[in-house]
């Protein structure tokens, strides 16, 4: 059954290839053959309006590339990206400046992405200078004590004039979670916003995320690694591997019901709390690290360490098998399951 639901960002077979630098010799004679990166390779997914889309995946499975073609940091190589019905890809500067005033996104290292020398007002305030926001300064501090507020920052006046390293790692992630909604945007993107802080704090600020989610009707991406926490926090999932999405749907379909070996094998790795022998290593029913982006294997691109593989998987690319409406896997092995 096709979702009727409104789409906020949609991607289409979206592709970015990197291409390795060459020196001039090797540019002149053609004496080495620059074989490209794939970093993402025929991406396409949705995200509705008022919903929270996570993407998982291993370091080097391309999540943090998506994130970085969504906001328009760098060019797709092909494909297409549509912000509530309109390509996005080959817009003007102007047009450009709006589409990043209604896109913001939250850093994985908040004190990074912040200015040491700047006080919490002027981490805040900085947004509407670079986006042009015309107001008295009155009518900034008011929109910074209300960002402040939405993210449970109390009592905001307190916090105005310390600096960055002044604040503990939740109160930093709060405060770069507040300087995105100060634009008032319509899609945030987080790429791994809960990993630099402390695990007693993740639920409470992920929780913070939701409330403002909810609240302002915002629709996000979420790009992490953690399983737990994108079952928590998101509304659907789809899991990537080496620049390909292997399985997508609903997010308790993905952890009940995972069809892909991929998914299985992550699943498998989240820690689980017991008795007895806390130091028992779980062994993993997949072994390797991934491969290089640079050198992707033929056919499907998790054949090489998949416990399930078959002869044909070394030689074509899976299709998507539909397990349920909402609920999707790009594998021979899942076609067999359904």
């Amino acid at each position: 059954m096709e979702d009727k639901r409104d789409i906020a960002v949609s991607v289409k077979n979206l592709k970015k290839y990197f291409f390795p630098h060459q020196n001039i010799i090797e540019s002149i004679t053609q004496s080495k053959k620059s074989t490209p990166v794939k970093a993402v390779d025929d991406v396409s997914f949705d995200i509705y309006k008022n919903e929270i889309f996570a993407l998982i995946g291993e370091s080097g499975s391309g999540k943090t590339t998506v994130a970085k073609l969504l906001m328009k940091l760098i060019p797709p190589t092909d494909g297409d990206i549509f912000f509530e019905g309109k390509s996005i890809v080959n817009i003007s500067k102007e047009e450009s400046a709006v589409y990043r005033r209604n896109t913001q996104m939250i850093f994985q290292d908040p004190y990074a992405s912040m200015n040491p020398r700047f006080t919490v007002k002027n981490v805040l305030k900085e947004p509407l200078l670079i986006h042009k926001i015309k107001c008295t300064e009155k009518e900034a501090e008011e929109k910074i004590i209300k960002a402040l507020d939405d993210v449970k920052i109390y009592p905001p006046h307190e916090f105005l004039e310390r600096y960055p390293h002044m604040l503990s790692g939740g109160q930093r992630q709060r405060i770069a979670t507040a300087r995105t909604l100060i634009l008032e945007p319509r899609f945030i993107i987080a790429d791994e916003p809960v990993s630099m802080i402390d695990l007693s704090t993740r639920a409470e600020i992920l929780h913070m995320m939701k409330e403002v989610q909810k609240t302002l009707n915002l629709s996000y991406l979420y790009i992490t690694h953690d399983l737990s926490t994108a079952r928590y926090f998101a509304d659907r999932i789809a899991v990537m591997y080496l620049g390909h999405i292997v399985e997508i749907g609903h997010s308790d379909e993905i952890i009940d019901n995972a069809k892909h070996p991929y998914t299985k094998a992550l699943i498998a790795a989240v820690p689980e709390p017991r008795t007895g022998n806390l130091h028992k290593i779980k062994e993993l029913p997949i072994k390797g690290e991934i491969p290089s982006a640079k050198n992707i294997p033929q056919g499907c691109v998790f054949h090489t360490r998949c416990p399930y593989a078959k002869n044909n998987c070394s030689e074509t690319l899976p299709d998507f098998v539909n397990i349920t409406d909402t609920h999707k896997a790009a594998c021979f092995y899942t076609d067999s399951l359904v």
